[in-house]
């Protein structure tokens, strides 16, 4: 276990499982920007984050985007693969803070989960944590302030890159949240100010989770307790 890549799937994997993917890992970097999934291709590779954030993201017709959910250290990209009978995907999977991840073979993972009942159950359980956190945001972006989901968003992306060194901008994170870029530079203003962030060129380093926890909507709770419900207390 211990040696293990940093990623909380791949430590949590079964041993038959593990011992059949690991020779067939791969260890890659990428920079922002880069999309490890389109809309409409076949997903030929399934990606373990280590140290980058990857964001789920919807675009509509008039070119706006949103993001629909994240995928960090503790995740994968990809489990369209394993749903249903054609391993394509409707969202796009973008690199969104740039770091190194683990590629593995979808089609090796995918007979393994059709053979394997530990591992099924798995990637079960996390995908339900990841429909969790898709409709808790569904819920938070149409009920919750610009300032609430702001802080809950700074929160969930700490968690799943398990840093407080945030390499993302403010156009990004207006996009992500569909929101004007001038209304996330003002609360990030507001928040540095009050000492629960800081900022620079292009960074944004949170400096008091606790005081985030407070401002953000109760929708950061859900999601991390019902991940943590589902992934380490599985059959309670």
């Amino acid at each position: 276990m211990q040696d293990r890549p940093a990623n909380r799937l791949l430590q949590a994997m079964p041993a038959n499982a593990y011992d059949l993917v690991a020779p067939v890992m791969q260890k890659k970097t990428y920079e922002r920007g880069y999309v490890l999934h389109r809309p409409g291709e076949t997903i030929t590779h399934i990606q373990f984050p280590l140290d980058c954030m990857v964001s789920i993201t919807v675009t509509m017709r008039n070119g706006r985007t949103s993001e629909a959910g994240v995928v960090g250290r503790r995740e994968m990209a990809g489990i369209n693969a394993f749903m249903g009978r054609k391993e394509t995907t409707q969202t796009e999977y973008v690199i969104q803070a740039s770091g190194d991840l683990i590629e593995v073979p979808a089609r090796i993972l995918r007979d393994e989960f059709d053979r394997n009942l530990e591992l099924r159950e798995l990637f079960l359980r996390f995908t339900q944590a990841m429909f969790a956190q898709v409709t808790q945001n569904t819920g938070c972006n149409n009920l919750h302030s610009m300032e609430q989901r702001f802080a809950r968003w700074l929160l969930e992306v700490r968690d799943r890159v398990e840093s407080d060194d945030l390499r993302l901008t403010h156009e990004f994170m207006a996009e992500m949240l569909g929101v004007r870029r001038a209304g996330i530079s003002t609360i990030s203003s507001k928040f540095a100010a009050d000492g629960l962030i800081t900022n620079s060129r292009g960074e944004t380093q949170v400096r008091d989770h606790a005081g985030l926890e407070l401002i953000a909507c109760e929708c950061y709770g859900v999601i991390r307790d019902e991940y943590e419900r589902l992934m380490t207390h599985p059959r309670e």
